[in-house]
Formats: structure tokens, C-alpha cells, sequence
């Protein structure tokens, strides 16, 4: 990868994004130090701009950025890093240190939030309670939802809509999660299907 560190006095500007909501984090800088640094240790470092020195996303507060994939734009000016952040980035406690209005990829965190309940089974949670049901409820749960949706869009209200659709994104995620199938794999899927006809 080349990266042309004199256009910005020896700094690149870095954009991190959340591997799994996809959601931007924050902005930082990078000196060829820093960079390297990154690439050794797979955890986001900057070269911090007020203390003119390394630092450590994370060095302090534990909520380190862990490095799934660096890419460099056209210019190779600029970086994008996927990370996995240790838990909320801002130092203000917030998820991102944009103000957004809403995680506009919540579905990408509720597969994760669904994955976790798959890893570490709470006995009351809603999922456990379907997982134990096995695979032929989960994909009934499915029909039974995608059935309540199009009732609600005949002759319901648009809130009522919401709500059964809602039901039914969160029920198919927890039948891709049981098939071991990844929002991923779909929207490739999806992407690769838009490419061929067009």
C-alpha cells in the first residue's frame, strides 16, 4: 500500500468505521509512525495533533479500535480503517463522536446483538427461548411475521406496518444467525444480483 504522507506536512487524515454496524466512529491523523504502529499492533494509533506525540486509541480509556482492514483512497492520501471498537469511541461516552440522530445501521448491531445471545445463551432472553425451539419455529416465526406484514399493509396503519415489518427483519436475522448466514453474504448477494442487470 502507498501512502503519501508530504501532502499534509507528514500527516494522513484517518476515517474509522464500525466493521459491523458500518457506522462512522471518528477522525483522526497519521504520520508514517503511527501508521506503522497500526499495522504491527492491529490497534488504531494517531498521531495526536495537541500533544504532538503517538497515541493509542484506547491507551487510557480500554476502549481500544481493533484493525480488521486499511484501505487508502485514489489519491493515497487518505486512509479508511474497519475496526472493532473495544466499546464506545467518543470520549464524551458516545458510540461515535458524530452526532447522529439515530445508528442509522442498527440492523447491522442487532445481528450482532443477536450473535452474542448465541454465544452467551441468557435463559430468559427471547432468542435462547426460540433457539430451543429449533430451526422449524424459527423459519415458522418467519412466515408468520412476513404474512402479519402484508395484513398490515392492506388494511392497517402505517405504524402498524413498522412495528410487523420490525418483527419480521428481526426474525429472519435470527433464522440467517441459526443458518449461520451474514447480513454480509446477503448484501453481496444483493450486490453482485443489481450488477448483472444493470
Amino acid at each position: 500500500m502507498t501512502i503519501d504522507f508530504s501532502k499534509g506536512d507528514g500527516l494522513v487524515p484517518v476515517v474509522i468505521q464500525d466493521i459491523q454496524s458500518l457506522e462512522v466512529l471518528m477522525l483522526g491523523y497519521m504520520n508514517e509512525e503511527a501508521y506503522k504502529k497500526t499495522v504491527s499492533e492491529n490497534k488504531v494509533t494517531f498521531f495526536s495533533r495537541s500533544r504532538k506525540r503517538l497515541w493509542t486509541k484506547g491507551e487510557e480509556s480500554g476502549n481500544f479500535l481493533h484493525v480488521k482492514s486499511i484501505s487508502v483512497d485514489c489519491d493515497n492520501d487518505t486512509l479508511l480503517i474497519m475496526a472493532l471498537p473495544d466499546g464506545p469511541t467518543c470520549h464524551t461516552g458516545s458510540r461515535s463522536c458524530f452526532s447522529t440522530d439515530y445508528n442509522q445501521n442498527f440492523i447491522f448491531r442487532l445481528e450482532q446483538i443477536i450473535a452474542e445471545r448465541y454465544d452467551s445463551p441468557e435463559e430468559t432472553s427471547y432468542i435462547n427461548k426460540l433457539r430451543q425451539k429449533g430451526l422449524n419455529k424459527i423459519a415458522q416465526k418467519v412466515g408468520e411475521e412476513g404474512v402479519e406484514t402484508v395484513i398490515a399493509a392492506l388494511n392497517e396503519t402505517e405504524q402498524d406496518l413498522v412495528n410487523e415489518a420490525s418483527d419480521l427483519l428481526f426474525h429472519l436475522l435470527v433464522l440467517l444467525k441459526e443458518k449461520n448466514v451474514s447480513l454480509e453474504t446477503i448484501s453481496k448477494n444483493l450486490e453482485q444480483r443489481h450488477a448483472s442487470r444493470t
